[in-house]
C-alpha cells in the first residue's frame, strides 16, 4: 500500500465482508475505522453537542437527519489521528445526498477511492442467514437489501461519475478478497 494515508469509502451489501475487510485494512494500514453507528454511540456517551441533538432524537424515536450524521463525519475526519493514518469509512455514504455531502464536504482529492466489495444476492442471503442473528429472518434480509438496491446503489453510482469508484469481486477466501482489495488500493495511488 502507499505511504500516503488511506481515505477509502467502503461500499458492499450486507453479509459482502466489510467488516472482516475493514479490520484487516486497519490491522495493515493503521488507519481509522469510521463507522457511522460507533460514531453515534460515542457522541452520545460524550455527551458533545452533536451527540445530544442525535439523543434527543434518537429517545424520541425519530431518524437521526443527514446533516446530523455529516456533522458527527465532519468532526470524526478533523480528528488528530486522521491526518496521520487516514480513515475508513463504513456505513456512510448510505444515500445520494450523504454521498454529495461528503464530496462537498472533502472536496474532490478529499476521497482516494470508494471501494465496492461486490458479492451476488443468493450468497450474501445465504452468508446473512447462516450467522444465526435475530435480526436476520427472510423478511429483515430482503428489506435490508430492498433498501441498499433503493438508497446504497446512487451512492455508489455517484464515486462512479466521480472516478473513484472500483468494484472488487468479493467472492472467495478472505485472504483472496484482501489481495484484491489491496490490488485496487495500491492502483487508486
Amino acid at each position: 500500500m502507499t505511504g500516503d494515508p488511506l481515505a477509502l469509502v467502503l461500499f458492499g451489501r450486507q453479509g459482502a465482508g466489510k467488516g472482516t475487510q475493514c479490520d484487516l485494512l486497519v490491522e495493515r494500514t493503521g488507519a481509522a475505522h469510521i463507522s457511522t453507528g460507533d460514531m453515534l454511540r460515542a457522541a452520545i456517551a460524550e455527551g458533545t453537542p452533536l451527540g445530544l441533538q442525535a439523543k434527543e432524537l434518537l429517545d424520541a424515536g425519530d431518524l437521526v437527519p443527514d446533516e446530523l450524521i455529516i456533522g458527527i463525519v465532519r468532526d470524526r475526519l478533523a480528528a488528530d489521528d486522521i491526518a496521520a493514518h487516514g480513515w475508513i469509512l463504513d456505513g456512510f455514504p448510505r444515500t445520494l445526498a450523504q454521498a454529495e455531502a461528503l464530496w462537498a464536504l472533502l472536496g474532490p482529492d478529499g476521497i482516494r477511492l470508494a471501494l465496492n466489495i461486490d458479492v451476488p444476492l443468493d450468497l450474501v442471503r445465504e452468508r446473512m442467514l447462516g450467522r444465526g442473528r435475530a435480526d436476520d429472518n427472510d423478511e429483515a434480509i430482503d428489506r435490508r437489501l430492498e433498501l441498499y438496491e433503493a438508497e446504497t446503489t446512487q451512492a455508489i453510482d455517484f464515486f462512479a461519475e466521480q472516478g473513484r469508484l472500483v468494484t472488487v469481486d468479493g467472492v472467495g477466501t478472505v485472504d483472496e478478497v484482501a489481495a484484491r482489495i489491496a490490488a485496487a488500493i495500491d492502483a487508486a495511488g
